[in-house]
């Protein structure tokens, strides 16, 4: 899939995780893709979904909730997932190896308005929000920023 603008519905875990696998595709060295929703709206499981996409479905796949990122080797790229939940100053970002990410991996980042004025310039944005009314449907929304 050619990443530009989407919205998409998805109706349970796996259509997010399928959607998720195909967004992967287009994915190339150097994107930043910022995760936003409320907790428990898919953030995890859609960057689990891409990382295995990229690196293989047999790679364990932790929650860098307390570790604050995880990183994992791709043939394409070194792969960062960053979990900035718990991060109280933007500027702890650069101990987790922000800089380095930045200059040769594909990021994602949950949590990503904890960046603040360290927001790159070009990013990918996956905004995953309820449908309400319904707690397996989720309405996924991607936009590009250059």
């Amino acid at each position: 899939m050619a990443i530009n603008d989407i919205i998409t519905e998805t109706t349970s875990e796996a259509e997010t995780i399928e959607f998720a696998r195909e967004f992967a595709v287009g994915l190339r060295c150097g994107d930043v893709i910022l995760l936003h929703g409320d907790l428990g709206m898919g953030k995890s499981v859609f960057s689990r979904a891409v990382i295995r996409a990229l690196c293989g479905d047999e790679t364990e796949v932790p929650s860098p909730t307390f570790t604050l990122v995880q990183t994992y080797n791709a043939p394409m790229a070194a792969i960062w997932h960053f979990d900035l939940y718990r991060l109280s100053d933007a500027s702890e970002i650069y101990e987790l190896g922000w800089e380095e990410a930045m200059a040769d991996g594909v990021l994602l980042v949950e949590w990503p308005e904890r960046l603040g004025a360290l927001l790159p310039s070009s990013y990918i944005d996956v905004i995953i929000s309820p449908v309400e009314g319904d707690n397996d449907k989720r309405i996924i929304e991607v936009k590009k920023h250059v």
